[in-house]
Parts: structure tokens; C-alpha cells; sequence
């Protein structure tokens, strides 16, 4: 992106940033929820200045944004101009939550299954990322009922195997690190939830030690014995050994070394050799820190989300809000760069995208149709799905509703072929739809077409199971076992009736900033455009008809959200009569 953004000529390059605030004595600028790009393509343009063009890199203060650190602290020399005036100042874009149906649930009901203890998340935006962070939560906060729920769905029975392999259904005792091109609000609910609590760290003797369960962020004697016994330490300790473990939070900040001895503010004198045994008790009793410091929970490029989202990381305290790191998008999307560190800290790696098709061979269409209308950006779900290529312990899971209704029709989302590829089937590896897990990695072709025939509509699996036969992928004696036969959504509809009446699996489980007059609009509005587009009204009984003619009372606060409760044109007036059979129709009024 920084790439081709510089071949295609830019000159200028303006960012919202947030107010600043003075760092060890500077003062300092965040760009916030967007580091994403900008710190690799201002030194590119510096660059060209230098060599004659001309350039110019504009500041926008909005003090809404959140101060956020890593890669996305600034300075005010890096601006050519910053704007800071109150009458520039606007409230954030703050996409609301969208309902969860029940295909939704169940697709983050078997993506939370395959997540490990003390691995590595990355999520995306959306319904679906909201149904997987639900169940990751559920199986934290209320496992019996999560497994429960994994049982009666009969998940565990069809995909055990599968699930002991790759996840788990346990609690979170060790916790998980995001790594995520997106910082979603998700990640908010799994740190509320005591489930993002997996700190990693920059260092790669350190993030090692802690991978291999040799020592814990918890500083104890036991850290100080590890390192001599790993000689990442001497017994005999230098100035330059004692400097390494006050920044790892192993020995406290306060002490000072000179001539082979620790001094406290306080006058106390401590041999700086643990092979005295004296020394060696003081040191434990006057010299070790808590807690291992400079640990993070997150590395994220760029967020976005509802209006709690920013007042959450606004209202944080620094420390705790150092923990969410934001980083460029080439540290966080790629390996290349401080690779053993990040293969390190990025242990586990369930890396969760979705997708519009999934073929029957395993090649995804996330972006584009055949026709050439592009329908999304394809972001990093390349990289991400490369990644977990690279990474021996990661796996890449494409996230797919079995089915798409346009219009009241109703077609398969797993299809034989398509014109158009996002990701090739030679990197496939696993995909999840309501109706299961798809382990697709190492597979043959026909290994691979059986496993996505299991997780497809059973409208739609003998006309697939049709096309594999006729090309010769499939066996002609071939049959789908029964167990796989029965993946209708009314079966996933009764499956979370009883859930939902002991307080489980609500449309909308963290909330939306739409209004409940909003989200009934929404339902009318699709009413009205597919019976639009297949031309097709129901006539109004007589009770409707006199709600359509006359405007009840209880229509008035859906016309006003539209601002049509007193139409003047005639316009106005049909808008007006149209929205009222629309909410006839649906039972609003």
C-alpha cells in the first residue's frame, strides 16, 4: 500500500491525530486509531523532499481519539503544519453492532472451539467476529453451560477429534495475545472477560523463556536462577547485567550499580553476587521486582468500533493502555522483520477471516464477484492466511455462512467453481460454517470436497455431491453420512431457543447504538425492497389499511426517525405510506 501509493504521486499526506501530551519532557502527538500506513510512508516522502519534491504532511487534532503508543507516537517535527481548533473537532465514525442470528452463533460457536489456551487471536469485524468473542467468553465465564450447549448441538460429537487437535473447550487459565491488523471492540469484551491476559514481550530470550514454562511474569528468585542457568546472566553481576534486568522488571529501578555492588536511595549496599549467600537473600528481599514489565496484550494497526470502544481506551490509564500497542501494519500483517520474536509471541495462532464462497477445492472468494464487481477490500486476510502457512503451530479459518437470501432466494455459499479466486485452494486450511469444521490443510481433493460437503446446506449437498462425481472426484458410490444429512437452519433455531431463555445467545450480546426504532426500520426497509425487486406486495387486510390511511399513534415514532410524520410534497406523502404498510407488514404497528 505505502508502495503504490508513492508510484502513484502523492504530495500531501494529512492524518487526524490526537491532542498531544509531554513525554519524558517532549511533547508528543499519537496518531491514534491509524498507525497503520503512516510511519513507514513519512520517511518514503522525507525522502523524495530531500531529493526535490515538493512535499507537505498535515496534522488534524481531534482530542475524541484515544492517545495511544507503540509505533503511533509522533512529533510535532514530523508535520509540515497541524491544525488544532475546537470548530474542527467531530464526534468519531462509530459503526454500531449488528444483530447475531442464529447461523451466525453457530459459526463463533465452533471457531471458539478451535482456539488454545495461551495461543495467539486475531479477529475482524462485524456480526461473526461478535459471535466468536461471545462464545470465547461464554466458554471462559460459563464453560458447564458452554459445554453443555457444545454437546446438545452435537458439535463435540461430530468434530472431538478435530477440536482436541486444534482448540479446546476449557476455561482460559494462561489466556490469549491478539495480534490483529484490527483492534475490534471484541478485544475489549475478552480483556473485561479476564480472557486477553496473555502479555507478550519484546524481547526474544525473555518471550522464549516464558514460552517454554522455564520462568512466569511473575518475578520470584526462581526468574534470577533461570537466567544464570540459561547464562543469560552471570552469578557475578556487571552494570550491564543489572541495566538488562531493571528493564526486564526483575530488579527494581531504584538500584544503582558501581564496583561490583547495588546501592539503594537509602544508603543500603548489596554484593552484586549471587553466589553469596547473604547477598543472595538481601537481593531477593530488597532488589526483585513484581511482575515482569514492557508486556503487551495486543499489537493492532488500526481500530474501529462503537462509541464505547473509544470511550474505553480514552478512559484507561497509561499503563494500562500501553498494554493495547499499536503497531505498523507491515509488524503485524508479515513475519519479515524481527522474525524469531514474533514467532515467538505469536505462539498458537488461530487467525479467524471470513468469506463470501468457499469451492469445493478449498479456494476462497472473500473480495470480488465474476463478473468483476468488487464487493470488499481483501486487507490482510492474505497475509494472515500466509502466516499461518508459516507458522508450524498457527491456523488459518475462514469463517462462512453456508447460505446468502437475497430476495427471498436462497443460494449456496460452498459451490462447485467460480471465476474468481481471493485465495487458492493450494493454501487452504480451515473452514467453519454453522453446520461445522472443515480441516481442509494437507488434504487430497477428495478428502477435501467430503469435509466441506458435511458443513454444507442440505439443500444444496446432493447438487454438489453431483458435481464432484461427474468430474470424477468422488467415488460414484459416494454417499453423505446420515449424521451430515441435517443441516437446515430450523434445526440451529430450535437449538438456541432454550439458551436464549436462561439469558444466553441474545440477537445483540454487547449492545448496538442503533435505536430499537432503527433496528425496526432496518427489517421493514428489507421487506419493502424484496418485494420490490420480485414484484410482489401483499394485498393489506382492513384493519392494516385504516393503519396505513389514518397514522396511528404508535407509527409516530418511526416517522419521526425519518422525518416523515409531517409530509408536505407529495413525495413526502407516498415515502410516508409506503413505510407505513412496510410496518404492517412486519407487525411494528
Amino acid at each position: 500500500m505505502v508502495r503504490d501509493s508513492l508510484d502513484s504521486g502523492i504530495n500531501v499526506f494529512a492524518q487526524l491525530i490526537s491532542s498531544p501530551q509531554l513525554l519524558e519532557n517532549k511533547e508528543r502527538y499519537s496518531l491514534s486509531c491509524n498507525p497503520d500506513l503512516t510511519p513507514d510512508i513519512i520517511p518514503k516522502m522525507r525522502q523524495q523532499e530531500r531529493a526535490g519534491k515538493k512535499i507537505a504532511i498535515l496534522g488534524q487534532v481531534n482530542p475524541e481519539l484515544p492517545f495511544m503508543y507503540g509505533d503511533a507516537l509522533v512529533s510535532p517535527e514530523d508535520f509540515d503544519a497541524i491544525v488544532d481548533h475546537p470548530q474542527y473537532t467531530f464526534k468519531l465514525f462509530a459503526p454500531p453492532n449488528m444483530a447475531i442470528n442464529p447461523a451466525d452463533y453457530m459459526i463463533g460457536l465452533h471457531a471458539s472451539a478451535l482456539i488454545k489456551d495461551g495461543g495467539t487471536i486475531q479477529l475482524g469485524i462485524g456480526s461473526l467476529g461478535d459471535a466468536v468473542t461471545y462464545f470465547v467468553n461464554m466458554r471462559h465465564q460459563h464453560n458447564p453451560a458452554y459445554r453443555d450447549l457444545l454437546s446438545e448441538s452435537k458439535v463435540f460429537d461430530k468434530f472431538e477429534n478435530v477440536i482436541h487437535k486444534v482448540g479446546g473447550i476449557n476455561s482460559f487459565k494462561k489466556g490469549l495475545y491478539a495480534n490483529s491488523e484490527m483492534f475490534v471492540d471484541g478485544f475489549m469484551q475478552l480483556y473485561h472477560s479476564g480472557v486477553l491476559k496473555r502479555k507478550v514481550y519484546p524481547h526474544e530470550t525473555l518471550q522464549r523463556l516464558l514460552n517454554e514454562n522455564k520462568i512466569s511474569s511473575q518475578v520470584s528468585p526462581e526468574t534470577l536462577s533461570c537466567l544464570i542457568e540459561e547464562k543469560i546472566i552471570p552469578p557475578k553481576l556487571s552494570a550491564k547485567d543489572v541495566a538488562l534486568l531493571q528493564q526486564w522488571g526483575i530488579f527494581k529501578t531504584e538500584w544503582a550499580y558501581q564496583n561490583g555492588h547495588l546501592y539503594a536511595p537509602s544508603g543500603i549496599e548489596i554484593p552484586a553476587d549471587l553466589t553469596d549467600t547473604h547477598a543472595v537473600e538481601k537481593i531477593y528481599h530488597y532488589c526483585l521486582g513484581s511482575q515482569l514489565k514492557g508486556g503487551y496484550l495486543l499489537h493492532g494497526s488500526f481500530f474501529l468500533g462503537p462509541q464505547r470502544f473509544y470511550n474505553f481506551l480514552r478512559d484507561l490509564k497509561t499503563e494500562e493502555r500501553e498494554l493495547f500497542c499499536m503497531k505498523k501494519i507491515s509488524y503485524v500483517n508479515q513475519l519479515y522483520g524481527d522474525e524469531e520474536l514474533k514467532r515467538l509471541q505469536r505462539k498458537e495462532g488461530r487467525f479467524f477471516n471470513s468469506a463470501l464462497m468457499v469451492t469445493l477445492d478449498g479456494a476462497i472468494i472473500s473480495d470480488k464477484l465474476e463478473d468483476g464487481r468488487i464487493v470488499s477490500g481483501v486487507g490482510g486476510q492474505y497475509n494472515f492466511i500466509a502466516m499461518a502457512h508459516a507458522l508450524s503451530d498457527a491456523r488459518a479459518i475462514i469463517m462462512l455462512r453456508s447460505i446468502r437470501e437475497k430476495h427471498g432466494e436462497i443460494s449456496s455459499n460452498i459451490i462447485w467453481n467460480y471465476g474468481h479466486t481471493t485465495i487458492p485452494c493450494h493454501l487452504r486450511d480451515m473452514v467453519v460454517t454453522e453446520y461445522g469444521i472443515a480441516d481442509l490443510r494437507g488434504k487430497n481433493d477428495r478428502e477435501v470436497i467430503i469435509a466441506l460437503l458435511k458443513i454444507a446446506d442440505s439443500r444444496f449437498q446432493e447438487s454438489l455431491l453431483k458435481e464432484a462425481k461427474k468430474a470424477g472426484k468422488i467415488p460414484k458410490d459416494y454417499q453423505i453420512p446420515d449424521g451430515f444429512k441435517d443441516n437446515h437452519p430450523e434445526r440451529l433455531k430450535k437449538l438456541f431457543h432454550a439458551y436464549k431463555a436462561q439469558g444466553f445467545v441474545p440477537e445483540l450480546p454487547f449492545g448496538t447504538e442503533f435505536t430499537p426504532e432503527e433496528m425496526v426500520l432496518m427489517r421493514v426497509f428489507e421487506l419493502l425492497q424484496t418485494m420490490v425487486v420480485k414484484k410482489r406486495f401483499s394485498i393489506p387486510n382492513r384493519r392494516q389499511l385504516k393503519m396505513i390511511t389514518s397514522t396511528p399513534e404508535s407509527a409516530t415514532v418511526f416517522l419521526k426517525r425519518l422525518q416523515l410524520d409531517n409530509p408536505t410534497t407529495l413525495k413526502e406523502k407516498l415515502m410516508q405510506k409506503l413505510v407505513l404498510y412496510g410496518l404492517t407488514q412486519t407487525g411494528a404497528i
